[in-house]
Formats: structure tokens, sequence, C-alpha cells
């Protein structure tokens, strides 16, 4: 059965709100709900950009059910993979085991601001399998010592653990990233609907004989009962999103992804992002993704503006329409 989630977006709203929109989110029937990990928003008038570790914690305690996920923390600069293991650790153990460790190779939008260096793709996924071994190590209750080609860690050791093992996600963007991290990785992570690199995904695993991974994917929706105002909503705010990765991960300031984004109309945002009242075309659109195979979608709601409204009125029912639509089995 595909779940359906809800997206902490710390971006567009401050921190005690997006803690008020976690309870509701759960009350509305969401499976899971994810947080962005930034320093900055992708443009300023989006407006915020919390620390995202603190609500997490805020939210482990004012929620009871839902699954908890960071999408995606980048543990290889603003973070070392080691402190990254004792966050995770301690929000596993806050929540009841409800949290799953996203992790990427992160943008320079939010790694810049410690001042180093933007390093090339190849040398990003470097750093991120070097962490994501340190980070299994800590996990797993070791006492690690680890001298690498990008990190060192002396003598680490995490004191409190959950029960079970913390699960690891990890966003990979075409064949190269899956055949490097298929193995390391509990879960794959996209941000969108392509079926091939899910298939090569599986198939990986299943040649080396490791458990079925889930498949976590994510969509922006605009909802508002007046369609123009969810238009001119989602291109003031998320205009940025068309870029594409391989795009949005090397532009450093919210001022660069303004000029990035100057020509792009509100017609082409809203042939992108379903906006407006129309419940049916968000499941169309949130279609792609299972009929990709992935087996989790997290729905982002742009603007902080329209988010309450979301959730008491369009929330329910539409996760009845999209688990009406959706398969039974995934994948």
């Amino acid at each position: 059965m595909v779940r359906f989630g809800y997206t902490l977006m710390t971006e567009q709203s401050g921190p005690k709100e997006l803690v008020s929109y976690a309870v509701g989110a759960e009350r509305a029937g969401f499976d899971f709900e994810v947080s962005s990990d930034h320093y900055f928003p992708w443009l300023d008038e989006m407006g915020h950009s919390p620390y995202a570790w603190t609500v997490l914690g805020a939210v482990a305690q004012a929620t009871e059910r839902v699954e908890l996920m960071t999408y995606v923390t980048c543990p290889t600069m603003r973070y070392h993979p080691a402190v990254v293991a004792q966050k995770a650790a301690t929000l596993a153990v806050l929540s009841d085991e409800r949290f799953v460790l996203g992790l990427g190779a992160g943008e320079n939008l939010n790694e810049h601001v410690v001042g180093e260096r933007w390093p090339a793709v190849g040398e990003r996924h470097d750093m991120l399998e070097e962490a994501l071994v340190i980070i299994r190590h800590l996990l797993d209750g070791d006492h690690l010592t680890f001298d690498g080609d990008h990190f060192r860690v002396d003598s680490a050791q995490l004191w409190d653990l959950p029960e079970s093992p913390v699960e690891i996600g990890v966003a990979v963007s075409g064949e190269q990233s899956v055949h490097r991290f298929s193995d390391m990785a509990d879960h794959l992570i996209s941000t969108e609907p392509k079926a091939e690199p899910l298939k090569l995904w599986r198939q990986l695993r299943a040649d080396a004989d490791l458990p079925a991974s889930r498949a976590l994917g994510q969509i922006p929706i605009c909802w508002d009962r007046d369609a123009d105002a969810a238009v001119e909503r989602a291109h003031r705010t998320f205009r940025w999103f068309g870029g594409g990765w391989g795009v949005n991960a090397d532009l450093p300031t919210t001022r660069s992804f303004k000029d990035a984004t100057q020509f792009v109309r509100p017609e082409d945002v809203a042939a992108s992002i379903p906006c407006g009242p129309d419940l049916d075309a968000v499941v169309e659109a949130v279609s792609a993704f299972w009929e990709a195979g992935f087996t989790d979608i997290a729905l982002v709601q742009i603007g902080d503006e329209g988010q309450q409204a979301f959730l008491d009125e369009a929330a329910g029912p539409l996760l009845e329409k999209l688990r009406a639509a959706a398969p039974a089995d995934e994948g």
C-alpha cells in the first residue's frame, strides 16, 4: 500500500508554525512527515529557515503516530557525520523509533555558510559515501576511530541509542549514484518520478541479497480555493523548483535563484505544479510516482499562508482520493 506524507517545509514557515502544522498533518491522517534541512530559503520571498533538528525534536514530542524523516540532511560540510549520527540516534529515542535518517550530497546554498569550497559532484559523492560508513558504525553502537580521505573520527561512541537501528534513506539522481549507494542505505529518495533508477536500485539490492527498500518521492502542490491566488503563490515562492537538482545543487545564494528564475512565468509554474482547488488534478500529478514504483510520496503544500486552510479543508479529502486511486501493492 502506498503511503502518503506531509512536508515540513522549513524554508517557508517559522519553527512554532511548523510544529503546529505537524500536529495538524497527523490529525488529518498523513502516514509520515518529512522535514527539509536548510540554512537558507531558496528565495527571499519564502522568508524562513529554522534549524530542522530542533523543530523535529519538538515535533517528536507533539505527535504520537507519524513517522518522521529528514528530507534530506547533508552529512559532509555543515555537519560532521559523527554529529549527524548522534542527532539521528537522539531523535529516534525521542520519537520512540519513528525516525528515518534521510541523507544527500547537499546544495551549495546551504553548505557554503561554513566557508569551505563547494566540491564537484563526484567528490561530494565520495564524501557522502565516507560519511555513510561513519554514521552506520556509530548507529550500530560501535566505538569508532576512522581516518579517511575526507573525515577523521577519534574514539567516538554514541551513548543514547534506540533499541532498533535507525534506518537510512539516500537521495539519488541517476545510474551512477544508484550503483554507488544501493547497498549502503535502506531506502531510496528522489524528487523525480523516474522508474529506471528505481528498477536498477531494486535489482542491485536483490543481486546483493539485501532486503526490499522503500522508495520515497516528493511533489509540490499549491491547493487554494482561489486558483489564481494559488498560481501567484507558487510562482512567487516556488519557481526555483523547475531548475532540477543539477542546477539547484550548485547555486550559492537566494540572489542566484532569483536571477536564474527571472524569466519563469506564472503559467510555466502552473504547467508543472497543480495549483488551485481541484483535488483530482493533484491525484493525477501524484500518480506519476506510484506508476514509477514509489512506495512513499510526500506532498509539499506551497506557502505558509495557505497551510492551515489546506490542513483543515483539503488534506483529509485529498488523502481519501489518493488512497482510493493508488495501487494496493506498491512497486
